[in-house]
C-alpha cells in the first residue's frame, strides 16, 4: 500500500509526538513530518520530495502562526491544492470562521481524551482524497465538539 504523507506544525512537543504516535497506531502506512512553526513548515514543504496528503496546522505557533501560514500555502500554486485542517485547543466559531476564509476545509478542536483523537484520525486519514469533505460533514455530525467541516 501506498505511503499516506501528513504535515503536522504545533509547537507543543507533546502533541506533535502524541498525533504522529497515534497516526502510527491507525496506519503503519502513514509518515508524519512535523514542523514546530508555520515558517518550518514551509521549509519542510519546499523540501519534500512527495507533498503531504494533509496538512494540520495549529494556529497559535511563534515566527510564523498558523493562519500565516495558511495563507502561505494557499497563495502558492505548488501547494494550494494541499488540504489543510486547522488544529486548536480553541473552539471559538471566529476562529472557525478566519480558517475557512482563509482556505482550511476543516478545523479540529483539540480532544483531551486519546481515544476520540484516534477516532476522529482514524476516519480523517481512512478517507483521504475525494472522500475527505464528505468525511470532515460526517464527523461533525457525530462530533462536532471535535471537528467542523469548513
Amino acid at each position: 500500500m501506498d505511503a499516506k504523507i501528513f504535515l503536522l506544525a504545533d509547537d507543543d512537543m507533546d502533541d506533535r509526538e502524541m498525533f504522529c504516535e497515534t497516526l502510527e497506531e491507525i496506519d503503519k502506512n502513514i509518515i508524519c513530518h512535523t514542523a514546530e512553526n508555520g515558517r518550518d513548515a514551509l521549509g519542510l514543504l519546499n523540501k519534500l520530495l512527495i507533498q503531504p496528503h494533509l496538512i494540520f496546522l495549529d494556529i497559535n505557533m511563534p515566527i510564523l502562526n498558523g493562519w500565516q501560514c495558511l495563507e502561505k500555502i494557499k497563495n502558492d500554486e505548488r501547494y494550494k491544492e494541499i488540504p489543510v485542517i486547522i488544529i486548536s485547543t480553541s473552539s471559538h466559531q471566529r476562529e472557525m470562521d478566519i480558517a475557512q476564509k482563509l482556505g482550511a476545509i476543516g478545523y479540529l478542536t483539540k480532544p483531551h481524551d486519546l481515544d476520540e483523537l484516534k477516532e476522529v484520525l482514524h476516519a480523517i486519514t481512512s478517507n483521504i482524497g475525494p472522500r475527505l469533505i464528505s468525511t470532515l460533514k460526517n464527523l461533525e455530525a457525530h462530533k462536532p465538539e471535535y471537528i467542523r467541516a469548513l
